[in-house]
């Protein structure tokens, strides 16, 4: 995510020292504005029913429990919207920012938890079955201090990496995505983010990675689970959803800038992706909290 300077820089309360802090706390409203940090962050909300959640390109709306993963740098608010309750429980859990980069998550055993840390840069919305599974470890956290919590916190995060029915929030990350260096994948990762905004041919990005276009079509589908036009599609609505919200620039101008060569191929691929039209998303965003 660049830095726009629309988007506050929270700076957390965390200091070198901490592997991470707990909030726990109940309040009438949410009033902090979109914001993100380096540091990771783990949001269980009770008893918010109709808060608006806004993770990274997405908009959703909170059920009666939630619990949410959201990754380094990515903006991130909740505001009341169509919440009636003034007594909303929200337990927050902030990461040092190299909490997961140690070397002992990279051990065989906590693969889990780092895989599940690399996918949170897209924001991970946990079932309600899982929020509430882990609903009264999180709240003993705030009991137990030291290594306790600690090995509380371990067992949180491996019932979370573990668990099933994850879902990811926003689309498809911008410039978060990692990927071991030597590794086709960020060679065709990195082409496309650069060359997004022109027509790139399936012969073309196959040369590019020294590939056939039958390996190519066979490689990309493997790692991604997409057609080669459909991974490009994706890679260029999520720079269409990041403009829609962070610039004043029409929905046509967009549009071409993203690489679609017509407003209506554009429309139909951004409904089909993001479940609305290009000027419903950004109506969603109208009003939202930001720093001026």
């Amino acid at each position: 995510m660049s830095k726009n300077s629309e988007i506050m820089r929270e700076i957390t309360p965390l200091s070198p020292e901490e592997s991470f802090l707990v909030f726990d706390r109940v309040k009438k409203n949410f009033d902090f504005p979109l914001h993100y940090h380096p540091e990771v962050e783990l949001n269980f909300i009770q008893k918010g029913k109709g808060v608006r959640r806004i993770v990274g390109d997405h908009v959703g709306e909170v059920g009666n429990i939630e619990l949410v993963l959201i990754g380094p740098n990515l903006p991130h608010s909740w505001s009341d919207y169509r919440c009636k309750s003034k007594r909303i429980h929200e337990i927050t859990v902030q990461f040092s920012a190299d909490f997961f980069d140690q070397s002992f998550l990279k051990k065989r055993l906590l693969k889990p938890i780092n895989d599940m840390y690399r996918e949170s840069i897209r924001g991970i919305l946990f079932s309600e079955e899982v929020a509430e599974k882990v609903k009264e470890p999180l709240m003993s956290l705030t009991k137990v201090s030291g290594f306790e919590s600690f090995s509380l916190m371990m067992n949180i995060l491996n019932e979370l990496a573990t668990s099933t029915n994850q879902t990811h929030l926003s689309s498809y990350s911008i410039d978060n995505e990692t990927f071991v260096d030597e590794d086709d994948m960020k060679l065709i990762y990195d082409y496309l983010h650069s060359n997004f905004e022109r027509k790139v041919t399936l012969d073309e990005i196959a040369n590019h990675v020294n590939m056939s276009i039958v390996t190519f079509n066979r490689f990309i589908k493997k790692r991604t689970g997409k057609t080669f036009i459909n991974y490009l599609n994706e890679i260029r609505v999520s720079y269409a959803a990041r403009w829609l919200i962070e610039k004043d620039m029409s929905i046509s101008e967009i549009a071409y800038k993203c690489g679609f060569n017509n407003i209506a191929n554009f429309n139909k691929i951004f409904k089909t992706l993001k479940k609305c039209t290009p000027s419903e998303f950004r109506n969603q965003f109208t009003g939202i909290k930001k720093i001026e």
